[in-house]
């Protein structure tokens, strides 16, 4: 029996996981908290430990897993930026669902800059109140306009495939181009200077940290529509708030937010928010902000729970062998095992 202690859980994913729990092979022990170094002493006894974006995988709660002879860390995300994979090379593996629906992600970018451009949220709030007029409420078509991709993973594509149908120009940047796709790559500064809408897909990595910057913001154009449903701090927030100030940027569609880890996903409404940033963010009539809800839908949370407890298995009836396996890049000057589909370490 594989025991699994399932951090930062939510209704959601009890709904999704539980059908797994309690069988021969695997059962789930749920626990509302995240983890961190305060709690990380809950997975003791537990064969594996699941969790998700905003709970804090360092290297001392790493050494603590290892300790307590937990084996495997199973994301059940596609982004790992809340994990220490160099701290946890040789100590516990780490895996990811590196797909789980790339539809539900990119049809939200599309909504969140649809309700904008198209002033729905205000129109909606005004007929709850049986304000029927339509002023304040002008819009522009996306017809025509050159909507700028950052990332063009699976994502990315299809968010690409999306604006295509609105009779959109695309032109995209990634740092490792899609070989034979027939995307038009342009440099991340001709990029920034040529889109009406700029959308992020890409994780983030040092070098995307804050990749949305002062100077980014300056090569834009006046009026720039910037949607990110990726990662937070590939924004700086600051410099984003100044930009709408200012009027440089016309509008913002955030699923994510670079401090979210202690906000998104609870309940706050009761609660004096003490995140000035986000509250001048939410303050602001041309921003849209969900709560990294992007990839909320019923596929996704199916594709999630499939992926993760097969993940879970693979390792501990494959002889530690999984194909989401995240990489260490370990420098080992021999030909990848993961690549021999060999164990790590």
């Amino acid at each position: 029996m594989i025991k699994v202690a399932f951090y930062d859980a939510k209704e959601y994913d009890r709904t999704s996981f539980e059908r797994y729990s309690g069988s021969e092979e695997m059962t789930f022990k749920f626990f509302d908290t995240k983890l961190n170094e305060d709690t990380v002493e809950l997975a003791k006894e537990s064969d594996a430990v699941c969790v998700f974006v905003n709970d804090t995988v360092n290297a001392a709660v790493i050494d603590k897993l290892y300790e307590y002879g937990v084996k495997i860390i199973a994301l059940r995300s596609a982004g790992y930026n809340n994990v220490d994979v160099q701290a946890a090379f040789g100590k516990v593996h780490v895996v990811h669902v590196p797909a789980y629906s790339p539809y539900a992600v990119a049809e939200h970018a599309m909504a969140l800059l649809l309700t904008s451009i198209r002033r729905i949220h205000k129109a909606y709030n005004r007929t709850r109140e049986f304000n029927f007029s339509l002023n304040g409420l002008t819009g522009f078509d996306l017809h025509s306009k050159t909507v700028g991709v950052i990332g063009t993973g699976k994502i990315g594509r299809i968010f690409i495939d999306i604006c295509h149908g609105f009779g959109m120009k695309v032109i995209a940047y990634d740092a490792y181009p899609a070989k034979d796709s027939g995307i038009d790559y342009v440099s991340l500064e001709e990029l920034f200077k040529e889109s009406d809408i700029i959308s992020l897909h890409c994780p983030l990595t040092p070098e995307t940290n804050h990749m949305i910057d002062e100077s980014a913001i300056d090569k834009m154009k006046k009026g720039v529509v910037i949607v990110n449903t990726s990662r937070g701090a590939l924004i700086d927030t600051e410099a984003l708030l100044k930009g709408i100030k200012a009027r440089k940027v016309g509008a913002a569609c955030l699923d994510v937010y670079e401090e979210e880890a202690d906000i998104f996903f609870e309940d706050r409404s009761g609660h004096i928010l003490n995140d000035d940033l986000l509250s001048r963010l939410i303050s602001m009539p041309n921003v849209i902000v969900t709560s990294h809800q992007a990839f909320l839908t019923q596929e996704a949370l199916y594709n999630i729970a499939e992926t993760t407890v097969k993940n879970i298995k693979s390792y501990f009836t494959n002889d530690g062998i999984c194909d989401n396996e995240l990489c260490y890049r370990c420098g080992s000057i021999d030909k990848c095992k993961k690549d021999r589909k060999e164990r790590c370490f």
